[in-house]
């Protein structure tokens, strides 16, 4: 039977549960009683993204948790929220404050990268391993990928929003998300936008798209800080990524100071391809470190 995004989105929501951090309601998915593994999601994307990694962790005695930064998915859309990567950050310690976690592995994707190595550099004793997905590090020279640029301008991002409706963002998001077509169906698809457009239009979503911290300070800052964790990391990477490439890999690589990457046959939103390896992945790492407490 085909499914509506209503209904994909019902089921999303009633897998997960709502809290709140720092005042912002927000929404996660929560499950298995071992370590925590948090994991942060990017743009246009929310939990919804790792829906499938979840329980691929609880299924390994770790627990899975990934929630939704304001402005995105099921979470508050407040208006005078500091949507900026460092506000995203920020915000990011309230949410692991308010579900009860010490320490956790962190995951993180696209400019979950960017928010999730502040959170990391900025909490070092909280962090047991980083494992980070397709995400930007060097970013005084990153340079939002063609379908993601006019978002960060004004009246156009408007506009090119708008437009986001199917076929065109059904044929968008498998151009840049998926190598393997059969991993998600149309109405899944629809969902990723129903959850961005959701009650503000996506106004929120444009003020992140906007925020993002381009600067040789910021990017020294995640090099330094990375460079000096007292924790293992790795680089799993979607290897057929038209948005984030083989320079964006070598660069998350060499800021982390690690020489390979486990490369997947995938594209950006490699979670929906391939979550059992992801979870594997994490897994190895997490055997590298000591036994949390």
């Amino acid at each position: 039977m085909l499914r509506t995004v209503a209904d994909v989105v019902e089921r999303h929501r009633s897998s997960g549960r709502d809290f709140e951090a720092d005042g912002v309601r927000s929404f996660v998915l929560d499950r298995g009683d071992g370590p925590p593994v948090v994991c942060l999601h990017g743009v246009p994307a929310s939990s919804f993204l790792f829906r499938k990694l979840v329980p691929e962790f609880a299924g390994r005695g770790l627990r899975g948790v990934a929630f939704d930064f304001p402005g995105l998915g099921l979470a508050d859309r407040p208006v005078g929220f500091n949507y900026s990567w460092s506000g995203l950050a920020e915000w990011t310690g309230h949410a692991v404050d308010a579900l009860g976690i010490d320490r956790c592995h962190l995951v993180v994707h696209d400019i979950g990268g960017p928010i999730g190595f502040e959170w990391a550099i900025t909490h070092p004793e909280r962090v047991l391993s980083l494992t980070v997905l397709n995400s930007p590090v060097d970013v005084a020279v990153f340079r939002r990928p063609w379908s993601m640029q006019p978002f960060a301008i004004p009246t156009v991002g408007e506009a090119w929003l708008a437009g986001l409706r199917p076929p065109g963002s059904r044929w968008l998001f498998r151009h840049v998300g998926l190598a393997d077509q059969t991993a998600m169906d149309s109405s899944e698809i629809d969902a990723y936008f129903a959850l961005l457009k959701r009650e503000d239009g996506g106004r929120a979503f444009l003020r992140i798209m906007r925020g993002f911290e381009l600067t040789e300070a910021k990017q020294a800052f995640f090099y330094k800080g990375l460079r000096s964790r007292p924790y293992p990391a790795q680089v799993v990477w979607g290897q057929y990524d038209p948005a984030l490439g083989e320079n964006r890999r070598r660069a998350v690589q060499d800021a982390l100071g690690v020489e390979s990457a486990t490369q997947l046959r995938a594209r950006h939103f490699l979670p929906e391809e391939q979550s059992p390896a992801i979870a594997a992945a994490v897994v190895r790492l997490a055997g590298q470190q000591a036994t949390p407490h």
